[in-house]
């Protein structure tokens, strides 16, 4: 039964322990949710982190004298808008739900519910990034900046494609361990402006990284391989660039990488939460 807080204490954030407990708890009724809510809130989700891309993709437009590093850690701190909506907002993301593995560490949470609400958020996921991914195009938002957006989509969605499966694999396990901390650091917080800081740092660090995010890729490869697709030749004489130039983007690049990723971000999530697991949830025989 969960311990009742005083008014004091729900100010405070938990110690460690106690924050297990919290994330525990929280895991276990999402697992337990209605499938129509469990659907409609990956949905909002996987276009959350569709924004926070997009976000990003705006950020690193035009970048090309920029240190390196600036622009990378300018692209992860406004990335960072996507999880602040699902955490702030509340909807169901498939990288933070990985967690659910230290449940079954635990012994609290049976393989059947955990694959369950892993299987429709990460559909609904993908369908709200797409959602985004079409909408972005048809608004035009790759002809901002004379075409810089849509060029710095097209580098971004190329590099990721290019990437062997071995890369993108490990590459998706130290980007899900950084968000999982993020959302597990979400869970200690007692206010929004709390909730911010805390999924900042984590969050920009794995997008600085260049890291590896199956949902943000939901979004990235897909919107990548329209603008190649369907962008009018105003754009590419804006861009300066041609087509040929990003001869990975496409759909067999897009599933080249998300199969490697996914796998990846499953077992970092499982890295992080087996050891809380381990560490505070499951409990020695007597």
């Amino acid at each position: 039964m969960p311990k009742v807080r005083t008014e004091a204490e729900a100010l405070v954030a938990p110690k460690p322990p106690a924050l297990a407990e919290e994330v525990s708890e929280a895991l276990l009724e999402k697992a337990s949710l209605p499938l129509g809510t469990m659907s409609v809130l990956g949905l909002l989700a996987g276009g959350y982190i569709a924004f926070g891309a997009l976000f990003a993709t705006v950020a690193l437009a035009g970048a090309d004298g920029w240190p390196y590093g600036a622009s990378q850690v300018l692209a992860g701190s406004v990335f960072t808008l996507g999880l602040v909506l699902v955490i702030v907002a509340g909807a169901e993301l498939f990288t933070g739900n990985t967690l659910m593995a230290g449940l079954l560490v635990a012994r609290r949470l049976t393989l059947k519910p955990m694959l369950t609400a892993w299987s429709v958020v990460y559909l609904t996921n993908f369908a709200g990034s797409l959602l985004i991914a079409i909408v972005a195009l048809v608004a035009g938002v790759h002809l901002a900046g004379d075409g810089a957006v849509g060029r710095a989509a097209l580098e971004l969605a190329e590099v990721k494609s290019a990437r062997s499966f071995g890369t993108a694999f490990a590459s998706g396990v130290l980007a899900n361990m950084l968000v999982c901390l993020a959302v597990w650091l979400g869970y200690s917080a007692r206010s929004t402006t709390d909730k911010v800081f805390a999924v900042l740092f984590p969050i920009a660090a794995f997008v600085a990284a260049g890291l590896e995010h199956s949902v943000a890729n939901m979004y990235i490869l897909p919107y990548g391989w329209m603008v190649k697709t369907f962008a009018t030749a105003p754009f590419w004489e804006m861009a300066a660039i041609a087509p040929e130039t990003f001869g990975a983007i496409s759909i067999a690049g897009v599933l080249g990488n998300l199969v490697p990723v996914t796998f990846g971000n499953i077992l970092g999530g499982f890295v992080i939460a087996a050891a809380y697991a381990v560490a505070y949830l499951r409990k020695s025989p007597a």
